[in-house]
């Protein structure tokens, strides 16, 4: 009997997957002490980080 493989908890936790099937996370460094960093690299921060194919294609099945 063939078992279902678990989900990463860690992972699951980091990346949402799109109806599309790429996967999306938060990016870092944008929570606090952010006065040093340029505009620029603050409003980057908002959008959400798509994964590379490569990536996605190798996390898929533990997410």
């Amino acid at each position: 009997m063939a078992t279902k493989q678990k989900t990463h908890q860690a992972s699951a936790k980091v990346f949402k997957v799109k109806k599309n099937g790429t996967l999306t996370y938060k990016k870092s460094g944008g929570n606090h002490q952010t006065n040093k960093d340029t505009a620029k690299a603050i409003r980057q921060r908002r959008n959400k980080g798509i994964l590379s194919k490569g990536d996605t294609k190798r996390l898929k099945q533990v997410v």
